[in-house]
């Protein structure tokens, strides 16, 4: 299992910061949407719809909400807002996971894709935009504090974090993954000191440390509704990793946390 996470990782990692790097805002974009709808394809699951029309059709749907943000966003609609309406979104998730993870039903699971899904890809496409560096850096924190917490939960895990959801993760793990992810931040301090120009390295740290601390809520939410669906993993398409929900379920609570904070707090230099 190890073994294959580590080819799938060093298959998908250069490929990432290649596309990330060197890839035009707009074929980026496509990129990321295409992504976000083989999620919303695996997530059709969570609601119950087994038939492929059904599936699609959830699809469909998804689609239409990412044009339709884009399309409002484009013609001067409010970011913001709507980052603070996901932001609400992210603590009743965490409210959920913490007191009632077995209320799951067709419709909240159904409306809960939209949330999770179309927030982060309009989060993504929006770092991008400022700097394709930050995008990469946010990347590069959700997976220092997932490799974090995989050793140390692994070798040192005892205390259950949320046995109902997720009974491999541990308060052991999370504690090693914000750790690494500190030191992540630190580097970041480094990389973002001149471009573009960090105002506040001390609060560029705190505010990685809460994004990370939000990746685990996303990473928590998505294995409520697999609980929920009866799956350990969302789907097989990246061996040793499951599917791409099990993949960007972190960067789903992460990336619309991470630009609010860059946008709100004035932690860049415009």
């Amino acid at each position: 299992m190890l073994r294959q996470r580590v080819i799938t990782a060093l298959i998908l990692g250069p490929a990432a910061v290649l596309a990330i790097l060197f890839l035009p805002q707009m074929i980026l974009m496509a990129v990321l949407a295409a992504a976000v709808l083989a999620g919303a394809w695996e997530w059709s699951v969570f609601p119950g719809f087994t038939r492929h029309s059904a599936r699609w059709a959830y699809v469909g749907c998804i689609a239409v909400c990412l044009a339709a943000a884009w399309w409002w966003l484009d013609r001067g609609g409010a970011l913001h807002g709507l980052l603070y309406v996901t932001l609400a979104w992210w603590l009743l998730a965490l409210i959920w996971v913490v007191v009632a993870p077995r209320r799951v039903n067709r419709l909240s699971a159904g409306v809960a894709g939209l949330f999770v899904l179309v927030p982060a890809w309009l989060a993504l496409v929006r770092l991008h935009a400022m700097a394709p560096a930050l995008m990469l850096f946010l990347l590069l924190l959700a997976v220092s504090a997932d490799i974090g917490a995989y050793f140390v939960g692994r070798r040192y895990g005892r205390h259950k974090l949320a046995p109902q959801v997720s009974p491999g993760k541990t308060w052991e793990g999370v504690c090693g993954g914000l750790l690494a992810s500190a030191g992540m931040a630190a580097i970041g301090v480094a990389w973002f000191s001149a471009d573009p120009g960090l105002t506040n390295p001390a609060g560029f740290i705190g505010l990685c440390v809460a994004v990370v601390a939000a990746s685990i809520i996303g990473d928590l939410t998505e294995s409520m509704f697999k609980r929920h669906a009866g799956l350990k993993d969302s789907g097989t398409l990246l061996p040793g990793h499951g599917g791409v929900l099990d993949r960007i379920d972190s960067i789903t609570a992460a990336a619309p946390m991470f630009l609010l904070g860059l946008e709100r707090l004035g932690l860049l230099l415009k």
